[in-house]
């Protein structure tokens, strides 16, 4: 939402089929949106009934634990959230993170930054685990060395991928698979069964519903 120009009145105009996740971060966060009334507007989001989840993050879910019920009310679940943009912490730390956004949430979320390939195991050995130990878990290690995780994160138990649609040329960060070209790795790579809940739904010609598109 901190980068859409009327978020709100493109939820109010939005009639598509598709489920929303919506997110309004700030500066700390990776977005642009000003700390005043940030949780207000991602409030007023989750009154939609078109929006289905809505992504906080860790720090606010702990400092402001009591707005999660809040949220809940507005029948969403929610995804729980860290980014760390420098580095990938060591296995033992970052279980123990997802362990607390799970905690929070219902989905929990972690986004690395790897610096060599070693990084990026790490992050999928504690999706793993997480996923053994009954969590629903998403992880994404960042950038280019990190963007295979976004095709076989699935394979470890990732239960959400991001993927920018086929008009969208907006500026998406590093590492980042266009929907159609992910969508064929994940479809080439699953195991036991697996299945894709919503990639039926979806087309490799997909466009941004006009009334959702960002800025140039």
């Amino acid at each position: 939402m901190d980068k859409a120009d009327n978020p709100i009145e493109q939820l109010e105009s939005y009639d598509g089929e598709l489920p929303i996740v919506a997110t309004n971060r700030n500066q700390w966060f990776g977005g642009k949106a000003r700390d005043t009334g940030r949780l207000d507007t991602l409030f007023a989001a989750s009154r939609f009934e078109s929006v289905a989840y809505v992504d906080i993050e860790l720090e606010t879910a702990r400092a402001k634990e009591w707005i999660l019920e809040e949220f809940r009310g507005n029948d969403v679940r929610l995804i729980i959230s860290h980014h760390d943009f420098d580095a990938t912490p060591d296995r033992e730390v970052l279980a123990a993170i997802i362990d607390q956004c799970a905690h929070y949430g219902d989905i929990a979320k972690v986004a690395t930054y790897p610096t060599d390939l070693s990084d990026t195991l790490v992050l999928l050995g504690a999706l793993h685990e997480a996923t053994q130990k009954g969590i629903d878990a998403a992880g994404i290690a960042m950038g280019e060395i990190g963007s295979h995780t976004r095709a076989i994160g699935h394979i470890y138990g990732s239960k959400l991928g991001y993927a920018p649609l086929l008009d969208d040329h907006d500026e998406y960060a590093p590492g980042q698979i266009p929907l159609g070209k992910l969508r064929a790795l994940i479809e080439a790579t699953r195991v036991d069964g697996t299945s894709l809940e919503r990639i039926d739904a979806i087309e490799d010609d997909v466009t941004v519903p006009s009334e959702l598109t960002l800025p140039n």
